[in-house]
């Protein structure tokens, strides 16, 4: 099975005027598709860094990223949002749900960006929502919605470019321990598929 994200040696230094903080140190990993890999560590550990340099968020200080077997290491800053858009799926610790769209709209805005328009976003989204169990709080806002429901439409955002990679930082972090073991699970399901 081929690695879908291959980084090594990853080094970040993050700079503050005299001072430097190494949030990474010579990091070296292969996820593989249809691979689960859960990364654990206290807060401040660099957890979210590499996932964001994963993710073609943040660039690295020293070393390399593959994704799905493409060096995406040095590619411009224009070139990344493709890459991103073709390749990724995004579920942030803090939902980052727009509050003036409602569940269905913010799902949506995420097959705007892949050129989904219309009837279309409509439908997949709906299509979507249902998968994650809200298709009955797709009109809803999310100051409406509890975190776990948050947490969800979040996944149905993240799933709606038909990504071959998922990365989610602190998916249940939000969350009470049911709706947190719910998320997890429906996230091993989509692995397995």
């Amino acid at each position: 099975m081929s690695a879908a994200i291959s980084v090594r040696d990853l080094t970040k230094t993050y700079s503050s005027g005299a001072s430097a903080v190494r949030a990474l140190d010579g990091v070296s990993l292969d996820v593989l598709s249809g691979e689960v890999v859960m990364l654990m560590g206290p807060s401040g550990s660099g957890k979210t860094t590499l996932l964001s340099i994963m993710g073609c968020i943040l660039r690295a200080t020293r070393g390399s990223v593959r994704i799905r077997g493409r060096e995406v290491t040095h590619l411009s800053e224009k070139r990344l949002p493709r890459v991103r858009l073709d390749n990724i799926g995004f579920i942030f610790q803090g939902f980052n749900l727009f509050p003036t769209l409602t569940a269905c709209e913010n799902v949506e805005l995420a097959l705007d960006l892949k050129g989904i328009r219309g009837r279309a976003a409509r439908l997949r989204a709906r299509q979507l929502l249902d998968q994650v169990g809200l298709d009955d709080k797709r009109r809803s806002f999310p100051a409406d919605l509890s975190g776990g429901q948050k947490q969800r439409v979040a996944i149905a955002r993240a799933l709606a470019g038909d990504p071959q990679i998922i990365l989610a930082d602190e998916p249940t972090a939000a969350l009470d321990s049911l709706s947190g073991r719910a998320v997890m699970e429906m996230l091993r399901d989509l692995a397995r598929r």
